[in-house]
């Protein structure tokens, strides 16, 4: 598999993953964001920075916010809570 072929896969299951929880199939969009994952890891690339943000490193859910995720803003940083309890805090700059 190619690196090409293996980003768009990547990219192609994070809009299935994100489409799953919308509709509210969370177990399927785990199966995504795994086998997402997966590629990733046996092709050697990175994940893109949007789908490392909103997947959770412990249970792999997609997180929505709002649906299945918290965000809230403090001190320069992002902080994502998923349901499992797994906080996750990114900064940003003003």
């Amino acid at each position: 598999m190619s690196r090409t072929i293996a980003v768009e896969r990547i990219e192609r299951l994070a809009a299935e993953a994100e489409a799953a929880t919308a509709d509210s199939q969370v177990e399927r969009a785990r199966e995504y964001v795994r086998t997402a994952r997966a590629i990733a890891q046996r092709q050697r690339i990175g994940l893109p920075e949007r789908f490392r943000r909103r997947t959770c490193d412990r249970c792999d859910a997609y997180l929505l916010p709002g649906r299945n995720a918290r965000v809230r803003l403090q001190d320069g940083h992002v902080v994502v809570t998923c349901d499992c309890g797994e906080i996750a805090r990114y900064p940003y700059r003003d």
